[in-house]
C-alpha cells in the first residue's frame, strides 16, 4: 500500500499529463490539423504541436513565475526518484570531465581547476548539499 502523500505525488503527475494533452488537443489542434497517414508526418506534426505547448509554457513560466532557474531546478529534482540529484550532477560533471578530457588538449590539472572554478560558483545551498553528500 502506498501512503497518502505518495498518492497526491502520483496523481498529481498524472494530472499534469492529462492537462498537457487536453490543451495539446482542444488548443493546439494535435488531433486536427494533421490528416496525413505517413508516419514521419504524423511525427513531425506531434512534434511540433509540443514544441507550441513549449514555447507557451515556457511565456507563461516567465510573465507569471518569479522563481530563478536554479529554484526551478531544486524543485523538480524532487520528481527525480531513480536518482538522486547529487548522482545525476555528478555523472554530469564526471561526464563534463570525459568530455574535456577527450576532446581538448587540457591536462587533467587544468580540467581539476576548470572543475574546482565552477564548484566554487555554484549558489550556496547547493555546494552544501554537495558537500554534505
Amino acid at each position: 500500500t502506498l501512503d497518502e502523500n505518495e498518492i497526491i505525488r502520483i496523481y498529481g503527475k498524472r494530472w499534469d499529463i492529462e492537462v498537457f494533452f487536453k490543451v495539446c488537443k482542444s488548443y493546439l489542434n494535435l488531433s486536427r490539423e494533421c490528416n496525413s497517414l505517413s508516419y514521419d508526418a504524423m511525427t513531425a506534426h506531434t512534434a511540433v504541436v509540443f514544441t507550441r505547448y513549449m514555447m507557451l509554457s515556457l511565456e507563461s513560466r516567465e510573465g507569471s513565475d518569479n522563481r530563478s532557474l536554479g529554484e526551478l531546478f531544486l524543485y523538480f529534482s524532487d520528481e527525480m526518484s531513480d536518482i538522486t540529484w547529487i548522482q545525476a550532477f555528478r555523472m554530469l560533471l564526471q561526464m563534463f570531465r570525459t568530455i574535456l578530457n577527450n576532446n581538448t588538449e587540457l591536462s587533467d590539472d587544468k580540467i581539476d581547476e576548470l572543475v574546482d572554478t565552477f564548484m566554487n560558483t555554484l549558489p550556496a545551498l547547493l555546494k552544501a548539499q554537495l558537500q554534505a553528500a
